[in-house]
């Protein structure tokens, strides 16, 4: 039965009354309901990075492998220049009770991030056996390790001839006589055109995007960004100002540093998924990307003494 319309008006002004009594006893939450955080916010570049772009089991089989073909001794030493959170130096001691690393970057926040994810995660005995600097890698050049390397392009920061010229002095100082040093170079049609090529790894999707390219100097300004299934986006998480050089341009520098010999080992991207190849003739690709190998001159047998 419904009741008369006097007494809902009254039940009605009642409830009002009651609810805004309610209302003004009630202390007032001046604090704004935040949104729930972005997967872009959550997320750590570092890591995003290392799983989009790094392979260090991958790169240190390789080494293994590119070593065995100039050498008759296993590489025991490593130098990682440009290292960032040296994720190879460490993948590098694991690989090996007796291998040694040394990491170097200009970047402390980087050097932290190893430390934190990286370096504590090591045993104690391969903790002993890496060693991280924060300095310029043009600073250091000694000692001298099996292999000194220098990957994801990161050399290309160097603009000039000059300086790329004096940093691969430095890498042949650190190099021994029957080691190598060892960096990598992309190239190709596409390599030099605004695009933006996007991978699903996980749960986000990598971008790459060649920004800008200068064909009078050969710069060319590139971004690495991150996107989420919820639709938010971690916007340059990293940023590349480098100079685009060539294959011949870096032999003749490395050659012209003091290293006897430069050999290309080109990865068949679009070919029969062989591995590297040391080679002298490709046709050029949308996309490629290739091994230099520097050699470093062997020293004249010191003339034996008349007893």
């Amino acid at each position: 039965m419904t009741a008369p319309p006097n007494l809902q008006k009254r039940v009605m002004a009642k409830s009002r009354k009651n609810k805004e009594k309610k209302s003004k006893d009630k202390p007032k939450d001046k604090r704004k309901k935040r949104n729930k955080p972005k997967m872009a916010e959550l997320a750590d570049r570092h890591e995003l990075y290392q799983k989009s772009v790094q392979d260090p089991k991958a790169e240190v089989y390789c080494f293994n492998r590119l070593f065995k073909k100039y050498r008759d001794h296993r590489p025991l030493s490593l130098k990682e220049d440009f290292c960032g959170t040296a994720y190879l130096s460490a993948t590098w001691v694991r690989s090996h009770k007796e291998r040694t690393a040394l990491g170097v970057d200009l970047e402390p926040s980087v050097l932290a991030y190893s430390r934190e994810h990286h370096i504590s995660k090591l045993k104690k005995n391969q903790r002993e056996r890496i060693t991280l600097v924060e300095a310029n890698v043009l600073d250091i050049t000694e000692p001298q390790f099996d292999i000194t390397c220098a990957l994801n392009f990161s050399y290309c920061v160097f603009k000039t001839r000059e300086l790329l010229t004096q940093y691969f002095r430095g890498a042949l100082a650190s190099t021994k006589e029957d080691g190598m040093f060892i960096c990598e170079l992309f190239g190709g049609s596409e390599a030099i055109i605004p695009i933006e090529e996007s991978r699903e790894v996980e749960d986000f999707v990598y971008v790459w995007d060649q920004d800008r390219y200068n064909p009078i100097t050969n710069e060319i300004l590139c971004h690495i960004h991150f996107d989420f299934s919820d639709g938010s986006r971690m916007e340059k998480a990293f940023t590349y100002d480098w100079r685009l050089w060539t294959i011949p341009e870096l032999r003749e520098m490395l050659l012209e540093a003091g290293f006897a010999q430069v050999d290309v080992w080109w990865d068949p991207v679009e070919g029969d998924g062989d591995w590297y190849r040391k080679t002298e003739e490709e046709e050029n690709q949308e996309g490629w990307l290739v091994y230099l190998v520097a050699l470093p001159p062997k020293k004249a047998a010191s003339p034996e003494v008349a007893g």
